[in-house]
């Protein structure tokens, strides 16, 4: 895979159903038919590489809804999760994050060693509520020293920024703050080079609901992100949730009229933007959701790295609505999806 430049893979990818045996050429595993085997899996070859990934491991749609380890069974989700009440009617809310270096699948039998939280890439999705107590021990098993830096509030020996705060191979660490402010966060390695940590696969959402709760929403999670194959520091997959064009083969469901909440953040590497366009549809943008008023109304928001906002509408009519990014060389490398809206047509 070390020749397959950026550009190689989006000529490779745009050719489609014709290109199978040049697919297996470049190290990716062609199908000819998907597991659904169904018309949209045409459309999806169309737009991007051939074949189904694995997503036994790490499933973007399942990664959508799941937070606090909530698509975990029972059993399993104690290991890593726990909360307890305090006086005060907060929560103390106690997690188990681990670096594990890991080959994740990016795209159809294309893989990526990465550095994982707890396997996966993004690392589980962390939400509190505004003044619970959050308590994070964190495990070093990967083969470099690693920190978490969480945005947010927090004393300085939590910032995990500084060469004091690494965590050797091998040893271990306890963050403890205040979940404050409420709004859409994010947590990511601070070691150095902080470019390959961020790029390599260790980061994740942190959300801090606001004491005064937001209105009921179908609610999602949305990581953008990138992967330079070859590293030489120019991406050669972009997705949405990693995994490139998942959401072609896979739109997400939503219904039409219901509210829907997207935390949205960009962590994507070597591009100094990133951004998302949903088609026939406008959104209220709440920058970094720190507020309960929109910054914007549009169908087009660009954010930086590390910069993230939530964004709310509501489906007027069923059907399929395409989002992606709106550079287009980023939308033709993977970062392209569907939404299935289901339900009687609404006009207001």
């Amino acid at each position: 895979m070390d020749s397959l430049t950026r550009r190689a893979w989006l000529r490779l990818a745009g050719l489609g159903a014709a290109t199978t045996g040049l697919l297996h050429g470049a190290g990716v595993r062609g199908q000819q038919r998907s597991h659904s085997g169904g018309a949209m899996d045409h459309a999806a070859h169309a737009m991007g590489p051939i074949g189904r990934a694995d997503t036994r491991i790490f499933n973007p749609t399942t990664y959508l809804r799941a937070w606090n380890f909530s698509d975990r069974p029972p059993e399993d989700r104690s290991r890593y999760y726990k909360e307890t009440p305090r006086p005060d009617g907060s929560l103390l809310r106690e997690y188990d994050l681990i670096a594990v270096d890991r080959e994740i699948e990016i795209a159809p039998g294309l893989f990526f060693p990465a550095w994982t939280f707890n396997g996966q890439v993004p690392g589980p999705t962390i939400r509190a509520r505004e003044g619970d107590r959050v308590r994070v021990t964190f495990l070093n098993q990967g083969t470099h020293p690693h920190t978490i830096h969480f945005h947010g509030w927090h004393p300085p020996e939590m910032d995990g920024a500084l060469p004091e705060h690494q965590v050797q191979p091998g040893d271990k660490f306890v963050y403890e703050f205040d979940a404050e402010p409420g709004g859409m966060h994010l947590y990511h390695c601070h070691a150095v080079p902080l470019k390959r940590h961020i790029h390599k696969g260790l980061y994740g959402v942190f959300i801090v609901d606001p004491k005064t709760p937001r209105a009921e929403a179908d609610e999602m999670i949305m990581v953008m992100n990138g992967f330079d194959t070859n590293f030489d520091s120019d991406n050669e997959v972009y997705a949405v949730n990693t995994l490139a064009n998942h959401y072609m083969y896979e739109p997400i469901r939503v219904e039409v009229g219901q509210l829907v909440r997207i935390y949205l953040v960009n962590l994507t590497e070597f591009d100094l933007i990133n951004s998302l366009h949903l088609h026939g549809m406008f959104f209220e943008v709440f920058r970094t959701g720190t507020r309960s008023t929109p910054d914007d109304t549009t169908d087009t928001v660009m954010l930086c790295q590390g910069e993230r906002a939530v964004l709310e509408t509501r489906f007027r009519y069923p059907g399929k609505f395409m989002f992606h990014a709106h550079q287009s060389e980023f939308a033709e490398l993977g970062w392209m999806g569907l939404f299935e809206a289901t339900g009687a047509r609404r006009d207001t």
